[in-house]
């Protein structure tokens, strides 16, 4: 059975408040300057997760949660509607006072992205989706504008690559694809976040990945229009025993094929 549209504004609007006021909390922490580096981090994680549980257990206590900062419970695993959230993705760059970081509120529908809320609380915005096949809308609420997957993109495309770790395989994924300069930065769903407020192209990563740092962002995006998958072009799938999901494409519709084909070709696959 899925939802009715009221049902689905109501988890929606949720979703929404609650990855504000996660994202509020943490940043009037960092703000106040009583702690700072890994303290701060530790903080940050804890408070966020803390209201996050409470407010998803406190209104849909029959519901599953897998959050990063929980003893995970495999009793989600029963449950058709199942919530999954990063309290706070990108610790690091929270702890070194850096922009790039999100808060994730996700519901998945029988293993499948329903809708989510990723907010990016350095730039007062949240940005939301509903991807359920054909029911797709998104919208942001703050001060960011969206750009659309179905949009054509440039020639020479913005790759958003991690801070931390690029391995060989990007520059050359970088080269093939004839892209502009690589653009780094903290956060998976800040990552994505960059392409779907224009200011990137493609988002391609290998391994490292669990469930709760892509699922509100590929939520997102596929209610966008983005197109989302695997390395080889499989799709994920959300609410799993295990909750690694380590490879990540995100692009537009129009670019899949290409991406895909210079993912082949660039060593991303070897190993």
């Amino acid at each position: 059975m899925q939802p009715t549209d009221a049902q689905l504004q109501r988890d929606l609007d949720f979703a929404i408040q609650a990855a504000r006021t996660a994202g509020e909390r943490v940043l009037a922490l960092r703000k106040s300057g009583r702690w700072k580096g890994d303290m701060l981090a530790d903080i940050g994680d804890q408070a966020a997760d803390g209201l996050l549980q409470g407010l998803i257990r406190g209104r849909y206590p029959d519901d599953g949660i897998l959050s990063e900062e929980t003893v995970d419970s495999l009793e989600r695993l029963a449950k058709r509607r199942c919530w999954i959230v990063d309290p706070l993705d990108g610790t690091r760059e929270f702890s070194e006072l850096r922009e790039d970081w999100a808060v994730h509120v996700a519901l998945t529908l029988d293993n499948a992205c329903a809708l989510a809320a990723v907010a990016l609380p350095s730039l007062d915005s949240v940005i939301w989706g509903i991807a359920l096949p054909g029911r797709e809308r998104a919208g942001v609420v703050g001060r960011v504008q969206l750009a659309p997957g179905s949009v054509a993109g440039p020639a020479a495309p913005r790759i958003v690559v991690s801070r931390s770790h690029t391995p060989p395989w990007v520059e050359t994924l970088g080269r093939t694809l004839g892209a502009a300069p690589l653009i780094p930065c903290g956060s998976a769903g800040f990552k994505v976040a960059k392409l779907l407020i224009g200011d990137a192209d493609v988002y391609v990563h290998k391994k490292g990945l669990k469930e709760w740092d892509t699922c509100a962002p590929e939520t997102v995006a596929r209610a966008l229009g983005w197109w989302v998958g695997k390395l080889r072009g499989e799709e994920h799938r959300y609410n799993q025993p295990s909750p690694f999901n380590h490879e990540l494409v995100v692009c537009r519709h129009a670019d899949r094929e290409r991406v895909l084909a210079a993912v082949r070709n660039c060593g991303a696959l070897d190993g």
